[in-house]
């Protein structure tokens, strides 16, 4: 199985990444989070990887930590989780936000990840509840907070993509501004300088 791939950002759409390894071009799919933190087209770039294999269908799965490729296969075992729903929730929320939620029972923050609905979250969480202690939340540090967390900043990554930014450009505007404004920026102030770092 592959497990991870370290090569060349080719390309990327709204979930996946082209990477090329070698002269071979890897079609991953990825989390918002995971895309904001590849870096630039043509930059060098690491992914932990995981293969679904089904009777219709083979897709490599893209992780930029073991942390959320551990979450991801946790999520889809998970009777109602495929892999674009587990992509989801590691798109809106961390890992760490998941294993908060998971060990918490707290259902409506994995409700906040488009097309989980009250009673999967629900699922999802009382099904995870014993498992959430056992993996490690990712760590502090440039990966943790490439992608703003909830509130002001998601709001405003998601402004962005209502213009017409790609998640993964939208994402590392808001992180950008994020930085520079601190962490008691609204959201009004984070599109004004998150629209500037994107556009330019």
């Amino acid at each position: 199985m592959i497990a991870k791939l370290k090569g060349l950002l080719e390309e990327t759409g709204t979930d996946w990444a082209v990477i090329d390894v070698a002269g071979v071009g890897y079609l991953v799919h990825c989390s918002v989070r995971t895309l904001s933190q590849l870096g630039e087209r043509g930059e060098a770039c690491t992914v932990y990887t995981d293969l679904q294999v089904s009777e219709t269908d083979m897709r490599l799965l893209g992780f930029a930590d073991a942390a959320e490729r551990d979450w991801f296969r946790l999520l889809t075992q998970v009777q109602g989780v495929g892999s674009k729903v587990a992509l989801a929730i590691l798109s809106a929320l961390s890992t760490g936000e998941v294993q908060t939620a998971c060990a918490q029972g707290d259902a409506a923050m994995i409700a906040r990840a488009n097309g989980v609905g009250p009673k999967l979250a629900a699922r999802i969480v009382n099904e995870l509840k014993d498992k959430a202690g056992a993996l490690p939340s990712v760590a502090a540090g440039v990966g943790a907070a490439a992608l703003p967390r909830g509130g002001a900043s998601a709001d405003a990554v998601s402004a962005l993509e209502n213009l017409g930014f790609k998640p993964a450009v939208a994402a590392r505007a808001v992180a950008s501004a994020q930085g520079e404004l601190g962490e008691s920026a609204s959201e009004g102030e984070l599109i004004r300088v998150a629209l500037k770092k994107a556009a330019g």
